[in-house]
């Protein structure tokens, strides 16, 4: 077996960890942030990681009514992926998110930091709903920094979400069932200006403070 192809299955286990592993600690003119201590180095991995390019994706707004290519934002950014009818791990992941929107807001930097939680979804999560979950989970739509992102299609979000970013998703069976739900891995990713990941956060529960200091360093960059 390949590594590569060993590491995915692994990441999509949840297996792989991020801390007291090896840190290479090499320098990247990229990135603001030091390499994270892992085992294993960011060309290995199956998801974008410290120090690569965040995947060439253009995606609609349903509420905004445009699209966002995320690797030319030209702010800093915090990715992450969810459906809105998940009760478990998508919510803390979207209160994470908020959470840092919030000192964004608070402490007067909204304006340079971009926020972009991405549906794999498409089917159920429109405008409406998007815009009704948002108020739902006291997200400021109204800030302009933030903005849910929805593919076309089932296929676009496999083609995105999993195959470019590395966040896998099932859809429980059977196919006609009205409250379908998903299994999924967790991810948060931080992204500066020039379309560089800083940090991939592979957590069920990214913690605000630890993404607000890391994002200080790179808002400073």
């Amino acid at each position: 077996m390949q590594r590569r192809t060993y590491l995915r299955g692994a990441a999509a286990a949840g297996v792989l960890g991020t801390a007291g592993c090896l840190g290479l600690g090499d320098s990247n003119p990229d990135v603001a942030l030091p390499e994270p201590d892992r085992e294993y180095t960011s060309e290995e991995l199956p998801y974008p990681a410290w120090g690569q390019r965040v995947p060439a994706a253009t995606l609609p707004d349903p509420i905004g009514g445009r699209e966002v290519d995320v690797r030319s934002v030209g702010k800093p950014q915090l990715l992450t992926f969810f459906y809105s009818h998940c009760n478990t791990v998508c919510p803390v992941l979207i209160q994470s998110m908020r959470n840092v929107q919030t000192h964004s807001i608070e402490e007067g930097y909204a304006d340079d930091v971009a926020f972009l939680p991405v549906t794999f979804d498409p089917e159920r999560d429109d405008a409406e709903r998007l815009q009704t979950y948002g108020e739902q989970m006291n997200v400021a739509l109204d800030a302009g920094n933030w903005q849910f992102l929805r593919p076309e299609s089932k296929a676009r979000a496999k083609a995105v979400v999993s195959e470019q970013f590395g966040v896998t998703f099932q859809r429980t069976q059977p196919d006609d069932m009205d409250m379908y739900m998903f299994a999924h891995s967790a991810m948060t990713y931080l992204v500066n200006a020039d379309g560089y990941v800083e940090r991939a956060y592979r957590t069920e529960s990214p913690d605000p403070e630890r993404i607000v200091a890391d994002l200080e360093t790179v808002r400073n960059r």
